[in-house]
């Protein structure tokens, strides 16, 4: 097996979660989201992030609204819908879930650790 090619699975896994938590805390514009990602050592390139807002956008969990740059062409800034805020608290929900199971899976019981 492939480790790198597994951890990028594993990132492309929660990219939708973090893209969605980036946004309902202030609206984002992409390179924004861009960077926050980086940060948080998801690296991610604009040929990802933008078709996962293009989808979000379709399914009704993101909108967004032009705004005048001072550098350039007006930027298009994403926000949650009502859908969007609502399907974010479900995937946290089952995000608590899937890290609960995985991190028992870590633990050895006293009867295994002997």
């Amino acid at each position: 097996m492939n480790l790198e090619n597994t951890k990028a699975q594993m990132r492309k896994g929660v990219l939708e979660l973090c893209v969605l938590s980036i946004i309902e805390e202030k609206e984002a514009y992409p390179s924004d989201i861009i960077g926050r990602l980086k940060q948080a050592e998801l690296i991610v390139v604009e040929g990802t992030l933008y078709p996962l807002l293009s989808r979000l956008k379709n399914a009704d969990l993101l909108t967004y609204t032009w705004k005048e740059s001072k550098t350039g062409p007006p930027r298009k800034y994403y926000h949650l819908t009502d859908a969007g805020a609502e399907f974010l608290e479900s995937l946290k929900g089952t995000w608590k879930n899937l890290t609960k199971a995985v991190n028992h899976s870590f633990k050895k019981t006293k009867a295994q650790a002997k």
